[in-house]
């Protein structure tokens, strides 16, 4: 995923399903000077965690 879409799904007002290699995330934020991001899986949002913006992935509504 590239950084200005990260940003876009952040800044939504809707929810939209992302994964980290096949787990759903909920960003959190975004390093301005890296491409990572923080996340926390939707199960476990007391695990958060810097991951590469590469291993994201949107979820189009309906998998």
């Amino acid at each position: 995923m590239d950084k200005q879409r990260a940003q876009e799904i952040m800044d939504s007002i809707a929810m939209i399903n992302v994964n980290y290699h096949g787990i759903p995330v909920y960003i959190q934020s975004l390093d301005p000077n890296s491409e990572t991001a923080t996340v926390f899986p939707l199960d476990n949002m007391k695990h958060e965690q810097s991951v590469e913006l590469a291993g994201l992935n949107e979820v189009p509504l309906g998998e």
